[in-house]
């Protein structure tokens, strides 16, 4: 398999990143029967952040956009759990396809990242701590097999980019997101945002304000 991982790592960061209530207490997030903890997505994100500030590469692909001194914020934390979320989903996905991952396959992926900067700065730069690192690269070789499946990379390699086939490609691509995320009926704990499966996404926390603080009275 050719992997294209170069120009499709910024992507799929950006897509781990982009993702009613949890019904278990300490629950970040209910997926199915799954479950990821409040300790264990704390546990995370404190040592994501220690890890990137001493990662001047992971600093690098960020342009220094990194955590904050001071207490976890939210935006760390939404992340964060939004990529462990995603992680999930494209297995799911891969399984509606038709495709099936190798570790040789995770292997190749973590080869290229490691010729790019290192995979563990990668892991780094898209909100998650090293250790990690496997599982991104497993996320990055998913995503790469299902959008060959829906037809990237027909084209013959010396061929122009076909704007229209690449809309075609990543239309079903969202699409199959949304289908398999629904499917999963994913919760998330309130305090985190909510998932709104038809964008595939977890929404910010919404504040509502006393009409004395928004100034209806």
């Amino acid at each position: 398999m050719r992997v294209k991982i170069l120009a499709t790592v910024a992507a799929a960061a950006a897509a781990l990143t982009a993702c009613g209530g949890a019904a278990q207490p300490g629950a970040a997030a209910l997926i199915g029967d799954d479950r990821i903890s409040v300790s264990s997505l704390n546990t995370a994100v404190t040592d994501w952040e220690k890890e990137f500030r001493a990662d001047p590469v992971a600093n690098q692909m960020r342009d220094g956009a990194g955590p904050e001194q001071g207490d976890q914020s939210e935006s760390d934390v939404r992340n964060a759990l939004a990529a462990l979320v995603n992680f999930r989903i494209a297995d799911e996905a891969a399984k509606d396809a038709g495709v099936s991952v190798t570790g040789g396959q995770t292997d190749q992926v973590m080869s290229v990242l490691n010729q790019q900067g290192g995979a563990p700065s990668h892991t780094l730069a898209s909100g998650l701590p090293k250790r990690y690192t496997q599982d991104f690269a497993r996320y990055l070789a998913t995503r790469e097999l299902i959008l060959r499946r829906l037809g990237a990379g027909d084209a013959p390699a010396d061929a122009q980019p076909d704007a229209q086939a690449t809309a075609q490609v990543r239309e079903r691509w969202n699409t199959l997101l949304v289908r398999t995320a629904t499917r999963m009926k994913i919760k998330i704990n309130p305090r985190y945002g909510s998932f709104d499966p038809n964008q595939v996404e977890i929404a910010p926390v919404k504040y509502h304000l006393s009409n004395t603080e928004s100034g209806i009275r």
